[in-house]
C-alpha cells in the first residue's frame, strides 16, 4: 500500500468524509542526518497530497540529492536566502516560505538542528525559517539519532523546550544497526511521517 492510500483510509475513518478540499501547503525540511537518505521518499509521500515545497540543510546534500526529488517540488538551500537578495525591498527567502507553507515537517530532524532549534538559533535557511515560524501554524519533526544521542539529557531537554514552543514530536522508532545492536533513535518511516501529519489536518478542517 502506498503512502496516500494509507493515509486516506485513516482520514476517511477518522472524519467519515471523503470529500475532495484544496491541497494544502506543505514546507519539508531535511537535516544532516543518514536518514535524510529517505527524504525523496517523504516528498513523494506529501507529493501525492499536497502543495510541497522542500528545504535542505548543506549537511544533508552528504546524503541526498536534489535531482531524486519529485520534478515538481521546488528545492530550497542556504545560498537561495542570499541569491535572491540583493536591496532593501528584495524578498526574503525564509519569510516568503512562513507565508506559503500551512503546515512544517522537518524529517529527519538531527540532534545538532535540535539543538539549535531549542536554543533559537538560527545560522542557516532551515533553522531561520523555524526561528521566524508563526506557531499558531502546526510543526512536525521527527528526530534521527544514534541511541546515544537519543537517550542524553541535552535531548531530553531540548524535545521539552520544543515541545513548550509547540513543535509535533514524531517519536522515533527501535531498529536493528549495522553492528546488530538495537538503535532506538531512527526516524519513523516515511508513510508514518506523511499519515501522522495528514490525519492531523484532516481532523483539523471538519
Amino acid at each position: 500500500m502506498d503512502c496516500s492510500d494509507h493515509a486516506s483510509k485513516m482520514a476517511k475513518s477518522a472524519t467519515g468524509s471523503s470529500a475532495i478540499r484544496r491541497r494544502p501547503r506543505v514546507l519539508l525540511a531535511a537535516c544532516g542526518s543518514v536518514a535524510a537518505v529517505k527524504f525523496g521518499h517523504v516528498c513523494r509521500c506529501f507529493a501525492e497530497w499536497a502543495e510541497v515545497r522542500a528545504v535542505v540543510t548543506k549537511s544533508s546534500l552528504r546524503f541526498i540529492s536534489v535531482q531524486t526529488f519529485p520534478k515538481e517540488i521546488h528545492v530550497f538551500w542556504d545560498d537561495n536566502e542570499w541569491n535572491t537578495w540583493k536591496r532593501i525591498g528584495d524578498r526574503v527567502v525564509h519569510i516568503e516560505l512562513i507565508r506559503w507553507a500551512e503546515i512544517m515537517v522537518i524529517a529527519p530532524l538531527s540532534a545538532n538542528t535540535l539543538g539549535k532549534i531549542a536554543g533559537g538559533l538560527c545560522d542557516n535557511l532551515l533553522t531561520c525559517i523555524v526561528r521566524a515560524w508563526d506557531y499558531r501554524k502546526p510543526l512536525f519533526v521527527a528526530p534521527s539519532m544514534n541511541s546515544i544521542m537519543w537517550k542524553n539529557p541535552f535531548t531530553e531537554r531540548h524535545c521539552i523546550t520544543i515541545d513548550e514552543l509547540g513543535i509535533s514530536l514524531i517519536p522515533p522508532v527501535a531498529h536493528r544497526g549495522a553492528n546488530g545492536d538495537i538503535e532506538h533513535g531512527a526516524m519513523a518511516e516515511p508513510s508514518t511521517i506523511y499519515s501522522t501529519v495528514r490525519l492531523y489536518y484532516e481532523l483539523k478542517m471538519q
